[in-house]
């Protein structure tokens, strides 16, 4: 198939193309999986202006459904050049790296270049003051190791592993690792309207009499017109759902097949009633042939002023986000035959049917339960303004403004950027149109999510730092999402959420370890190597130092999170860990200093023994400070679990009685008298409530605001990043 190409489509057809259309009869197509509108939309030949695919009536597009008549149509794009094939391409875009992945690649550069620094430093002045190079240079070398959070990659795996697998129990599928990570970091959800929000199926809301009145009269009889008449529309499978057994006792004896010139069928049905022709259709068509109106069991005159009255009830229903189809009746005189237009006059108006895509019953309170969380929720749709004004009230946002695609089409990117912090929810966006809102939440420091499920949401899903898709999406949708939801319902993505923060808290508590106790002890052992006339530890002793410590830690992926780690969205703030870092390191390395004189000037101990004491010392602060630094409230209130508890103190264990043992003389250890041990034992102990009574203010460093602006984003964007985001607390 090639542009010039002439194509007949019909009933049940997949559209291949995008095609202009020459001629149709009663033709109606689905388009749900490209603009998110559940209705079936009328298609027909004529110039038409539209800047999205749902406003196109003169077009169809590769991957809507034929639904009924059928059409004759122009190809004129395929392939790639389609609207499908511009939301599959993005695809094939290299997609940017995710929060997560930056923020583990600043913190990697900075461990490195400080772990370079220290280590040249350290060479360079004992070369300087003469020490042995090769001692000076294993030593360094040993000091590298012992900087380098060389288990962070297994904690992150095993920890985001973990996660993916209590998110599956969740039905939330990871596709992505990191996402687990970017998800509890998420500060908005962008999400679509169409079986996210409202359940994917039509259903009758309102049955009114023509007074306005609730009355079911109307809907049973179009449900007996829409069971007997063979015509399966959306809004006649509505019909039928809502009163299944109505059409019992009745029997067909002539129809009318719905004409979309007329805009409205009938049928001739037979029943309990006798015999009745039943007209369904659009409002202002059904009107026109009426010439009374039903009043209870009576029926009244309609002239002008009541086809007004009844058009006005039709518009205020519009408004609500309701389609209105009318339903009309007359008695059946004579013998019964096929139907034809000029039987379709002198009726009773019977009444209106409303119908809707309701909101899930979950929805609000997912919602809800996300708004707590810290993440606000914003609806990128693209079905009609008014539908999605209706449906951000019914689900608690307060949407005063709602953006159509035209509007976001005429602001430019710094215009849009700033839009976007106030506007919950948008009608009648194209693909690209999603996209543009993403990066400008995006370019404000927003963290983005995007949960989606038709073809137009694919770049937005790809382009966000979070994408979210469901199962029975569209291929193109579950391919460029990071996360597939196996229930479609907000009330997962809030799971997923806490799962995602509890993740992150477990991270982050390897990286605070690592960031004071065994930072400070680095520091320590370097200053001492160009202080001391003999090495403070070997390099057999800190590789040793460092394996224990490492072994202590491996049960962080398994340990609990407190609830209030988890209630707002978690960021990496690295200035925050360094400053942590400055405070919690050089206090380690203070009692370091005092435990360096007390061994030297006090107990007058030997360097053998200077090593083996200060090893033990090294091991029990940074082993036990773990307790003090997993959690921001006091350790006996929030107890660790059992595996990380048995983890640290097994490796405790180890370290303390590995220079009583013959196996301590291989590295170098000999025993130290008690009273040097029982000396040490005080200091370890004040160091380590100097530790907790300090922990408050240093972890209170990082809660310092963290705008995000990327590089080469507008000013007018880097003025909002810095006026509106503020980064949480880190916490586990």
């Amino acid at each position: 198939m090639v542009p010039g190409d002439v194509v007949r489509v019909r009933s049940g057809d997949i559209i291949p193309a995008d095609v202009l259309i020459l001629e149709s009869t009663a033709f109606m197509a689905g388009e749900a999986a490209l603009t998110g509108e559940p209705y079936p939309v009328e298609k027909h030949a004529g110039k038409v202006t539209a800047t999205t695919a749902g406003e196109a009536s003169n077009a169809l597009f590769r991957g809507a459904v034929a639904q009924s008549g059928e059409a004759i149509a122009l190809v004129v794009n395929t392939g790639s050049a389609t609207v499908f094939g511009t939301a599959a391409a993005a695809l094939a875009e290299v997609q940017a790296p995710s929060p997560f992945q930056r923020d583990m690649r600043e913190y990697a550069l900075v461990t490195a270049r400080l772990t370079m620094a220290l280590v040249v430093v350290v060479l360079a002045a004992r070369v300087f003051l003469g020490r042995p190079v090769l001692d000076s240079l294993l030593f360094a070398v040993a000091l590298a190791v012992g900087l380098t959070p060389e288990l962070l990659p297994m904690i992150m795996t095993v920890t985001l592993s973990r996660g993916a697998v209590r998110m599956a129990k969740r039905k939330v599928i990871v596709k992505r690792l990191a996402s687990i990570h970017d998800l509890g970091a998420m500060t908005v959800l962008c999400t679509d309207k169409t079986g996210t929000l409202t359940s994917p199926e039509i259903t009758v809301a309102r049955s009114l009499d023509p007074s306005g009145a609730d009355d079911a009269k109307a809907a049973r009889l179009g449900a007996i017109a829409a069971s007997l008449s063979g015509d399966r529309g959306a809004l006649d499978a509505a019909l039928t759902r809502g009163d299944k057994d109505a059409a019992k006792g009745w029997t067909l004896e002539g129809r009318h097949a719905f004409d979309f010139t007329r805009r409205l069928g009938s049928v001739l049905a037979k029943g309990p009633d006798g015999v009745l022709l039943i007209v369904k259709g659009t409002p202002e068509a059904v009107l026109a042939l009426c010439t009374l109106q039903r009043s209870g069991d009576t029926s009244s005159p309609m002239g002008e002023a009541e086809r007004k009255q009844a058009a006005s009830r039709v518009v205020a229903l519009a408004e609500d986000g309701m389609r209105s189809v009318a339903v009309a009746s007359r008695p059946w005189s004579g013998p019964t035959r096929d139907v034809d237009a000029t039987d379709e006059c002198d009726l009773v108006l019977e009444g209106l049917c409303a119908f809707a895509d309701p909101p899930k019953p979950t929805a609000k309170a997912a919602i809800a339960r996300l708004a707590a969380a810290g993440i606000k929720l914003k609806i990128l749709s693209g079905d009609d303004p008014i539908v999605v004004k209706r449906l951000a009230g019914l689900v608690g946002l307060q949407a005063g403004t709602v953006l159509s695609g035209a509007d976001v089409s005429a602001m430019g990117d710094d215009a849009l950027a700033v839009q976007v912090r106030t506007v919950a929810a948008f009608g009648r966006l194209a693909p690209n149109q999603k996209s543009r809102i993403v990066k400008a939440l995006q370019a404000g420091g927003e963290i983005v999510g995007y949960l989606g499920d038709g073809i137009n949401d694919a770049p937005a899903l790809k382009l966000a730092d979070i994408g979210l898709s469901v199962d029975g999406a569209t291929g193109v949708a579950q391919a460029a999402a990071d996360m597939i939801l196996l229930a479609s319902d907000l009330a997962v993505v809030a799971d997923g959420v806490q799962e995602g923060r509890r993740t992150f808290a477990n991270i982050l508590k390897y990286v605070r370890m690592g960031a004071s106790s065994n930072f400070g002890n680095m520091l320590s052992m370097a200053i001492a190597s160009i202080a001391l006339p003999f090495l403070p530890m070997l390099p057999t002793q800190i590789l040793l130092n460092n394996l224990i410590y490492v072994l202590s830690e491996i049960g962080i992926p398994f340990d609990e999170v407190r609830p209030e780690a988890t209630a707002k969205p978690q960021v990496w703030d690295l200035k925050g860990l360094i400053r942590f870092a400055a405070i919690t390191g050089p206090m380690s390395s203070v009692f370091d200093f005092l435990t360096f004189g007390a061994l030297l000037f006090v107990f007058q101990v030997s360097p053998a023994e200077f090593r083996t004491t200060w090893f033990l010392e090294s091991m029990v602060t940074q082993i036990l400070v773990i307790f003090i630094i997993r959690t921001n409230s006091r350790p006996w209130r929030n107890r660790p679990s059992l595996a990380l508890a048995a983890s640290s103190l097994v490796a405790l264990a180890a370290a303390m009685a590995l220079p009583f043992t013959p196996a301590g003389a291989w590295f170098g250890f000999q025993v130290p008298p008690p009273a040097t041990l029982a000396g040490i034992g005080v200091l370890v102990v004040v160091y380590l409530v100097s530790a907790e009574l300090l922990k408050p203010w240093a972890i209170g460093m990082l809660r310092e605001a963290r705008p995000f602006c990327p590089e080469g984003g507008s000013p007018a964007a880097k003025d909002v990043a810095i006026l509106s985001h503020a980064a949480e607390p880190l916490g586990g």
